[in-house]
């Protein structure tokens, strides 16, 4: 067997050793991870470390599968603890942090403060918008309804209301949007129920503006012609199911017809937080 060939097969564990949430770490070795695309290997993150035993789990872990530890840990004692532990255990340890920690402490002539996780506690509003985002973009059009108690806002409406432009818009704002979009005959998924109410928002718009969207949708997938999707008479029995879902599940409805989405955010915004603030 071809040497080379063997060890494309291995699969190699990676572990990120961080004091806080290891994102800074995780980037770094993906990136890195990034320039062998052929290749197996498993990161495991281990965060918010604080006491030796920690260190020594993943230490005994990474000696038992011939892995390789990577950390950022600002902690000058957990992180001297872990360098040590690892030259024991002959594990391959690199350190992100330490080097340039120390540069800087003799070049400022200060010590470090190596308080974990400080870089996103500076940087809480950031992060905070980053999550947002990325949890409405995982739970568009009616994705991972298990995770919906986690919104801070759900919008419902038939399609092209305008529930992604408008949930992509408030998560930049710093919202957890989830939506949902309703279709005639496939009633709400029961972890609606589990939602609080107070922010739950159902879209309505005008049918003849309803149908300009459509078309315009149609056109630029390349379809032309009379199609079910832009039968007049089927929109208006679809926006008038959406309006027994709304008031079978006792909602509040935004009328979205002719407005920007900066309008309507801004009505969804002051809407929910006068109710849960």
């Amino acid at each position: 067997m071809n040497t080379n060939t063997a060890r494309q097969d291995q699969k190699h564990t990676i572990y990120i050793v961080s004091g806080g949430a290891g994102t800074s770490a995780e980037q770094v070795v993906h990136t890195v991870l990034a320039q062998f695309p052929e290749s197996m290997v498993q990161v495991i993150t281990v965060s918010n470390v604080r006491f030796e035993n920690q260190l020594e789990q993943v230490v005994a872990q990474a000696a038992a599968l011939g892995g390789t530890i990577v950390h950022s840990l600002v902690d000058a004692k957990l992180r001297a603890c872990l360098v040590e532990m690892a030259a024991r255990w002959d594990v391959a340890a690199i350190d992100l942090m330490g080097p340039l920690l120390e540069r800087l402490e003799n070049v400022l002539g200060q010590p470090a403060q190596g308080q974990p996780g400080l870089y996103r506690k500076l940087n809480k509003a950031y992060f905070e918008r980053v999550a947002a985002i990325e949890y409405t973009i995982a739970h568009d059009d009616g994705l991972r309804p298990e995770n919906w108690p986690q919104a801070e806002i759900l919008l419902l409406g038939v399609s092209r209301s305008g529930k992604t432009p408008l949930s992509l818009y408030l998560s930049v704002l710093g919202w957890k949007v989830a939506n949902l979009p309703l279709v005639i005959g496939v009633g709400p998924p029961e972890e609606l129920a589990q939602v609080d109410r107070r922010r739950v928002i159902g879209l309505s718009v005008e049918p003849g503006q309803l149908l300009a969207f459509r078309q315009q949708r149609q056109l630029r997938l390349g379809v032309y012609g009379p199609s079910e999707y832009t039968n007049p008479q089927k929109i208006y029995e679809e926006l008038e199911y959406a309006k027994k879902i709304y008031r079978a599940i006792g909602i509040t409805t935004i009328d979205v017809t002719d407005k920007p989405i900066e309008s309507t955010a801004d009505e969804i915004i002051r809407l929910v937080s006068s109710r849960i603030l």
